[in-house]
């Protein structure tokens, strides 16, 4: 029987096709743990499809969704009026098209959709040798003491040291250049700009594989030794 395998997979942002190629692709078991690293929605064609998928992986698989800053932004627009405007700037508009087309709004928003932004989104996943965040993490502190800003909003290309404990750091948040993943041996950034037509990507652990999809939803695979 293969061994479980621990996925961790970019910033979606609406693009649904590339999410449902990889799923085919790495065909994830039971076994498997899949984390997501949050910026599920915004700015692509298919925030609600990508929620919803998440939704129902989470009723059959081993699921971790991290909260990224643009979830975090959409609650912030849900109850804070004068943050609203950012959020529509920021991809927001896209992701209300999504469940309301040109007209819709944040009450077209289902409430079990609702439920997963504030309920069901964890901060970080820790496990025995890598962090997993969605933008960051400060090198000194445990992680249970991490500043939401660093964990949510810092860039990784101030990322310059092995966090304390040693571990590998697993990050999005930040595009990176040409469709490749950042790597700096200490830290990996999955973050490829899938929404601006470059791949979505992923980490398969034990192997330290990076998988791809395409917008088109073709796959590639690569050593992560290779980025």
């Amino acid at each position: 029987m293969p061994r479980p395998r621990t996925i961790a997979i970019g910033d979606i942002h609406g693009c649904l096709a590339p999410l449902a190629a990889l799923l085919g692709f790495l065909k994830p078991v039971p076994e498997d743990h899949l984390i997501f690293l949050g910026d599920y929605i915004d700015r692509g064609p298919s925030s609600k499809g990508v929620i919803q998928r998440l939704i129902e992986l989470r009723g059959v698989l081993d699921v971790s969704c991290i909260m990224g800053n643009h979830e975090e932004m959409m609650l912030n627009a849900r109850t804070l009026a004068d943050t609203r405007r950012d959020w529509l700037r920021n991809g927001g508009d896209a992701a209300l098209r999504s469940y309301g087309g040109a007209r819709g709004t944040l009450a077209d928003v289902p409430p079990r959709h609702w439920q997963f932004l504030e309920n069901d989104l964890v901060a970080y996943v820790e496990t025995d040798t890598h962090l997993f965040v969605h933008a960051s993490v400060h090198p000194d502190a445990p992680m249970h003491e991490q500043p939401p800003y660093m964990l949510r909003w810092e860039r990784f290309d101030h990322v310059t040291r092995r966090h304390k404990s040693r571990k590998t750091l697993v990050c999005g948040h930040t595009p990176q250049p040409e469709g490749r993943p950042g790597n700096k041996g200490f830290a990996v950034c999955l973050d490829t700009h899938a929404f601006r037509g470059g791949p979505l990507s992923c980490l398969v652990l034990p192997g330290n594989r990076i998988v791809q999809a395409s917008p088109e939803g073709e796959i590639s695979e690569a050593p992560l030794s290779d980025f």
